[in-house]
């Protein structure tokens, strides 16, 4: 069974919970990310995603709101050695895409549902003769 860790994005955006949503807005579309994980103090305090930002704007986001006022705060997080199944089913059953994961209270890395497709993709392609 696949785990985490070989499949997870260790390339991280990470930005702080007073910075203006607007500034980390822009650099989550500089790097086409769906997500940025939110850190205080270098522990993991939220996550900030597309929809999360989605819901400021809907909420009329004022030109001053920070990360803090409008991230998912205490995200469900995986450590790097469970199995992508197992964070298929966190996913699927949080309502969620993007999964912090977490070493010994360290972010290493953050697992998508775009890295899932892939595994899933992976293990049903034909294989030689």
């Amino acid at each position: 069974m696949p785990v985490v860790r070989n499949h997870m994005s260790r390339d991280l955006l990470s930005v702080e919970p007073a910075e203006p949503i607007k500034e980390v807005a822009q650099r989550m579309v500089e790097r086409n990310l769906g997500a940025v994980l939110v850190l205080d103090g270098g522990r993991l305090a939220g996550i900030m995603t597309e929809r999360d930002i989605m819901r400021a704007v809907a909420r009329g986001l004022h030109g001053d709101a920070v990360v803090a006022d409008y991230m998912s705060k205490d995200p469900e997080t995986i450590e790097p050695d469970d199995t992508t199944a197992h964070a298929a089913v966190l996913m699927i059953h949080g309502g969620f895409r993007h999964l912090p994961v977490v070493e010994r209270d360290n972010v290493v890395g953050i697992l998508s549902i775009r890295d899932l497709v892939r595994v899933t993709l992976e293990d049903s392609a034909p294989r030689g003769v």
